[in-house]
C-alpha cells in the first residue's frame, strides 16, 4: 500500500512537470528541456501506468500527442487523428519493434526516412487545390494556418491532377536560412531562436503572412492521408505524392532486414551534420499498406510505425573567458570564449550565456570545465559545470556596470534580466540605431533604406543619427550607385523629415520598450520633446497602457547627458516634429475595450481600429468579461464563441454605425445594455 501511494505522488508529480512542458513546446515554442529529457519522463509515467493501471487517468499526458490549438487562430478538426510516433533511443529497442512485427508477419518489409524536426501540418486539397492547411494541435484539433502555408513556394497551390487529396508533411527552415534570420535578430536585440524548429514552428504561426514569407519555410510531405485506387504501399504512394508535384522524403532503404536498417541509421548519425536540414532521428515504417491496417493503433501512436531518436552530443571543453556584446537597444548580453571543441559536425569557440541570472543560475565561473551540447543540436550551450573539476583558481564573473563600448553607466530594470547602456551614442549600437531611426517604424525617411545606410556609416559619412541631416549631394554622389538626381532625392526626403510627426520622431528614438504605439500614446500626452523631456515617472506610468517599466525607461533616457546632447544638436539642425493632430471626433467609446471578430464588410481590420480609437475606444485582440461588445461579422470563429459564453453582447456592423452617431459613453452603455 506504501509502495502504491508513493507511485500515486510520483504519477501527479509527473503530470504537472509534463503538461508544462507540453505547452512550452507545443504552444509557446520554448522548449526548457531537451527532447531526451522529456522523453523519459513521459517513459517513467508509462511504466508506472502499466504497473499500476488504476492510476492512469483520462487526462493523463499519456494519452496526448501533445498541445493544444492557440486561440489567435481558429481551431480545424482534422478528418482523422495526426497521430505522433513511439521513440526508440537504443537499437535493442528497434530489434524489439521488429520482433513483435515479424511474429504475424514474418514477411513485412520497412521503408527508413528522415525524421525532419520541424512542424507537422497536414494539406487539404479540393479537385487539385490547396483549400486548407492546418498544424497537428493535440492530434484531434488544429490551428487553420492556410494564408501562412500558401507563402511557402515549395508548397504547389494547384496539383497536377484534378484531386481530393489530404497529405500530411513537416515544415522546417533549412539551416542556413536559420543562421541568417538569427544573426540578425542577435545584432537588432530581437528574438534569438533556439533552434530551426522553434522558429519553423513560429514562423508558421504568424499572424502577418509577410513575415512568414520571409523566413523561407520548406516542408517535405511524408504521408498520404486517405486511401488511393491502386496504391498499396507506402513507397508507392510517397512516388504518387512526389507526382503531384509535393516535395518529398524519399526512403534511404527498402528492406525486410531490421540490421540493415541500423546500419544506415548508424551511417547517418554522424553524416546528418551534411544535411542542409535538420533532423533528429529516423523513421522507421511497415511499407505495406494492409499489414498497417491489420497491425493498428494505441490511443496515441501507430503500431506499424517507430522512431529511432538521435542522442544529444555533450562535449566537455573549458571557458576560457566570458565577454560582453553590445546590441542595437543597449543590451548587454554575455558570451563564454571556450576552449575550441568539435561537436555535432562543427566547431565551437563560443557560447552565449544570455544574461547575469542565466550565469547566476547555473554558477558559471571563468576557469570551469563545462558539458556543452548544442540546442536542437545547432546554438552550442553549457549544459552544465563540472563543479568536481574546480581547482579553487576560477573566478566568479560580475556584469560590468559600464558599458563596454561607451564607458556610460548601465541599468537594469526591475523584471527584466538583461543590463542595458542608455546612451544614444554608443558606437556599439550606432549602426543598428541609424538603421531603426531612418526606417518606417522611426522617421520612414523615403529612399533610406538599410543597406544605404549601412553604405553611409560603413563610409564614415555618418556616425550618429545627427549627420544623417549633415549630409549633402556633395557627400552622395562620390558613392557608388549615386546619380545627382538620386542624391538630391535622398536629401529632399532627410530635410522633409524635419516635420515629421511626433510620434515617429519618439518612436525613431529607439528607447527602450517604446515601440509605434506607445509613441503614439506619448505623442498625444505631449506636444514636442521638451515636454517628454521632463514628465516624471509618476506622471508617466498614470498614463494608460503606459505603466511603471516604460516610464522608468523614458526617465532614464532623457537622464543621460549624452542623450541631451543628441536631441539638442538635432534641434540646431533643423528638426521641428509635427505635434499629432487629436483626431478624436469624439469620446463616446472612452475606456471601452471592444473587439471586431470575423469578415467584416464595410471595414478593414485598420479601418474598424481607427472608428473605434478615434472615438477614445481600445480595439482588443481577445474577449474577456471587461470587453464592452463585440463587433461580429461573416465566419466569426472562437472569438464569437467566447462572447457568448461570457455573455458579453455581440452586435454587427450596422448596430455598430448607430452606436457611433450616439453622443456619449453612457448613451453607448444604455443601448448595448438594453
Amino acid at each position: 500500500m506504501q509502495e502504491l501511494e508513493k507511485a500515486r505522488q510520483r504519477v501527479e508529480e509527473l503530470k504537472k512537470i509534463i503538461n508544462k512542458n507540453n505547452e512550452l513546446y507545443y504552444v509557446n515554442d520554448s522548449p526548457e528541456i531537451s527532447d531526451y529529457d522529456y522523453d523519459m519522463l513521459l517513459k517513467e509515467l508509462m511504466d508506472i501506468e502499466e504497473k499500476y493501471p488504476q492510476l492512469k487517468t483520462p487526462n493523463s499526458p499519456t494519452n496526448r500527442v501533445g498541445g493544444k490549438a492557440l486561440s489567435k487562430f481558429e481551431q480545424v478538426v482534422h478528418s482523422r487523428q495526426m497521430m505522433s510516433l513511439a521513440n526508440t533511443y537504443s537499437y535493442d529497442e528497434l530489434r524489439d519493434f521488429d520482433k513483435k512485427i515479424k511474429q504475424e508477419y514474418p514477411n513485412a518489409k520497412y521503408v527508413l526516412e528522415f525524421k525532419i524536426d520541424g512542424l507537422s501540418v497536414m494539406l487539404t486539397y479540393k479537385n487539385g487545390i490547396l483549400v486548407q492547411a492546418a498544424t497537428r494541435g493535440d492530434g484531434s484539433i488544429g490551428e487553420d494556418v492556410t494564408q501562412n502555408v500558401k507563402t511557402i513556394k515549395s508548397i504547389p497551390l494547384v496539383l497536377t491532377e484534378n484531386v481530393d487529396i489530404e497529405v500530411r508533411g513537416e515544415v522546417f527552415i533549412p539551416r542556413q536560412v536559420f543562421y541568417d534570420i538569427n544573426e540578425y535578430n542577435e545584432e537588432n536585440d530581437l528574438k534569438v531562436f533556439a533552434n530551426p524548429r522553434n522558429m519553423a514552428a513560429g514562423s508558421l504561426r504568424q499572424l502577418n503572412p509577410k513575415i512568414t514569407a520571409k523566413r523561407k519555410l520548406d516542408i517535405f510531405v511524408f504521408n498520404l492521408e486517405h486511401d488511393v485506387e491502386g496504391i498499396s504501399s507506402h513507397k508507392a504512394s510517397i512516388d504518387y505524392i512526389e507526382k503531384l508535384g509535393f516535395h518529398v522524403i524519399k526512403e534511404l532503404i527498402l528492406t525486410e532486414d531490421i540490421e540493415k536498417i541500423i546500419e544506415v541509421i548508424d551511417q547517418w548519425k554522424d553524416k546528418r551534420y551534411e544535411l542542409p536540414f535538420d533532423i533528429d532521428g529516423m523513421v522507421i515504417k511497415v511499407d505495406d499498406f494492409r499489414l498497417r491496417a491489420e497491425l493498428g493503433s494505441t490511443s496515441k501512436t501507430p503500431r506499424w510505425a517507430t522512431s529511432y531518436k538521435f542522442p544529444p552530443e555533450r562535449v566537455r571543453t573549458k571557458v576560457l573567458d566570458i565577454i560582453t556584446q553590445v546590441g542595437r537597444t543597449g543590451a548587454i548580453t554575455p558570451a563564454a570564449v571556450l576552449d575550441k571543441v568539435a561537436i555535432s559536425g562543427s566547431f565551437v569557440s563560443r557560447a552565449t550565456l544570455h544574461n547575469e541570472d542565466y550565469i547566476k543560475e547555473k554558477d558559471i565561473r571563468i576557469g570551469d570545465y563545462v558539458y556543452l551540447q548544442k540546442a536542437g543540436e545547432v546554438i552550442p550551450e553549457v549544459y552544465e559545470v563540472d563543479k568536481g573539476a574546480r581547482t579553487g583558481e576560477e573566478k566568479i564573473f560580475v556584469m560590468p556596470h559600464k558599458c563596454p563600448s561607451c564607458g556610460e553607466q548601465t541599468v537594469r530594470l526591475p523584471g527584466e534580466a538583461a543590463w542595458k547602456c542608455t546612451n544614444i551614442a554608443c558606437p556599439a549600437q550606432q549602426k543598428r540605431r541609424i538603421i531603426h531611426f531612418v526606417s518606417k517604424a522611426g522617421m520612414d525617411i523615403d529612399g533610406f533604406g538599410e543597406k544605404i545606410a549601412e553604405q553611409l556609416y560603413d563610409e564614415g559619412l555618418i556616425h550618429d543619427i545627427t549627420d544623417i541631416y549633415r549630409l549633402t549631394v556633395e557627400d552622395l554622389v562620390k558613392l557608388p550607385r549615386f546619380a545627382e538626381k538620386s542624391a538630391q532625392n535622398l536629401i529632399d526626403a532627410i530635410n522633409n523629415s524635419k516635420t515629421a510627426p511626433f510620434d515617429s520622431f519618439v518612436s525613431a528614438l529607439g528607447i527602450r520598450l517604446i515601440g509605434k504605439n506607445a509613441a503614439k500614446i506619448l505623442a498625444t500626452n505631449y506636444q514636442d520633446i521638451k515636454a517628454l523631456s521632463v514628465a516624471t515617472h509618476q506622471e508617466l506610468s498614470q498614463i494608460p497602457e503606459i505603466g511603471s517599466l516604460m516610464a522608468q525607461s523614458i526617465v532614464d533616457f532623457f537622464a543621460s547627458e549624452k542623450n541631451e546632447i543628441i536631441l539638442n544638436e538635432l534641434k540646431e539642425l533643423g528638426l521641428n516634429p509635427t505635434p499629432l493632430e487629436n483626431k478624436n471626433v469624439s469620446n463616446i467609446l472612452d475606456g471601452l475595450s471592444i473587439v471586431a471578430t470575423g469578415t467584416l464588410l464595410k471595414y478593414t481590420r485598420d479601418g474598424i481600429k481607427e472608428e473605434v480609437e478615434k472615438r477614445g475606444g481600445k480595439l482588443s485582440s481577445s474577449v474577456s468579461k471587461k470587453t464592452a461588445f463585440v463587433i461580429a461579422g461573416e465566419n466569426a470563429g472562437s472569438k464569437l464563441e467566447k462572447a457568448n459564453e461570457l455573455g458579453v453582447k455581440v452586435i454587427d456592423e450596422n448596430e455598430f454605425d448607430e452606436i457611433t452617431k450616439l453622443n456619449s459613453v453612457d448613451e453607448v452603455l444604455n443601448k448595448i445594455n438594453s
